[in-house]
C-alpha cells in the first residue's frame, strides 16, 4: 500500500512536472507566434530560447520520473542546443552567473542521481521499461525527427555564424511533431499530447507565413527565408 502511495506521489509529481514544462513551452511558441503575425513574417526573439532552456530542463525531470528513454534522450540533445542558440547570440554571457553555473551543473547532477538509482527513477527502473517495441519505435522515430529540425538548425547557424530557423526548420518540426502526437495518443501521455497538439498549429502557420514570405522575397537564399533572431 505505502509503494503504491509512493508511485501514486511520483506519478503526480511527474505530471505537475510535466504540465508546467509544456505549459513554457507553448508561451515561448504564443510568444513567437504574436510577434510574427504582427511583423507578418517569422521572428524569434531570445526570450524564446531562454524559455526554451527552462522548459527542457523541466522535461529532463519529467522524462526520468517517466522512465522513458524516448522523452530523456531527445530532451538532453535539445538542452545542449538551447544553449548554444544563446551562445549564438551572445545572450549567454548577459546571463546571472549562477544560472549559468547551475545550467550546467544541474542536469549533470540530476543524470548522476539517476545512475546511481533512487525510489523515484534509475537507469535499471528504464532499462526494464514495459513500453512495446513497435511504440518505443515510434516515439524514437517522432523524437529523432523533432530533434533534427534542432540539429539541422545549429548547423545552420554554426555556418552562419548567427542564430536563423530557415524554413526547413518549420517542416521537420511539423512531421515530427504529428509522430509524437500520435505516440502520446498510443502512450496515454497527457503531457507530450497538450505539447503537441498546439505546436503542431503554429509550425503549420509558421510555414504558411514563411511561404508568403518567399514569393516576396524572391532572392533570398536557396535554403528559403530564414528567420533572424533579434539580438
Amino acid at each position: 500500500m505505502l509503494k503504491f502511495q509512493a508511485l501514486l506521489t511520483t506519478a503526480n509529481v511527474a505530471l505537475v512536472i510535466g504540465l508546467v514544462s509544456q505549459l513554457l513551452f507553448s508561451s515561448r511558441i504564443v510568444l513567437q507566434w504574436i510577434q510574427s503575425e504582427r511583423a507578418r513574417r517569422v521572428l524569434v526573439p531570445t526570450l524564446f530560447w531562454q524559455i526554451s532552456l527552462v522548459s527542457s530542463f523541466l522535461m529532463i525531470v519529467y522524462g526520468l520520473l517517466r522512465h522513458d528513454p524516448v522523452i530523456l534522450g531527445a530532451q538532453l540533445i535539445s538542452y545542449a542546443i538551447y544553449v548554444r542558440n544563446l551562445q549564438l547570440l551572445g545572450e549567454w554571457g548577459k546571463l546571472p552567473g549562477w544560472f549559468r553555473v547551475a545550467a550546467y551543473g544541474l542536469p549533470v547532477a540530476l543524470l548522476s542521481w539517476f545512475v546511481a538509482g533512487n525510489r523515484h527513477f534509475s537507469l535499471r527502473a528504464m532499462l526494464g521499461t514495459e513500453i512495446p517495441g513497435g511504440l518505443l519505435l515510434l516515439g524514437t522515430i517522432g523524437q529523432g525527427i523533432f530533434l533534427l529540425r534542432f540539429v539541422y538548425q545549429w548547423i545552420y547557424s554554426e555556418r552562419r555564424g548567427e542564430s536563423s530557423l530557415p524554413l526547413s526548420f518549420w517542416v521537420i518540426s511539423l512531421v515530427g511533431s504529428l509522430l509524437i502526437l500520435a505516440y502520446a495518443i498510443l502512450r496515454r501521455d497527457l503531457v507530450l499530447f497538450i505539447g503537441n497538439l498546439f505546436g503542431t498549429v503554429v509550425y503549420a502557420r509558421n510555414i504558411v507565413l514563411l511561404r508568403r514570405q518567399l514569393r516576396q522575397e524572391p532572392a533570398q537564399l536557396n535554403d528559403g527565408p530564414e528567420i533572424q533572431a533579434p539580438m
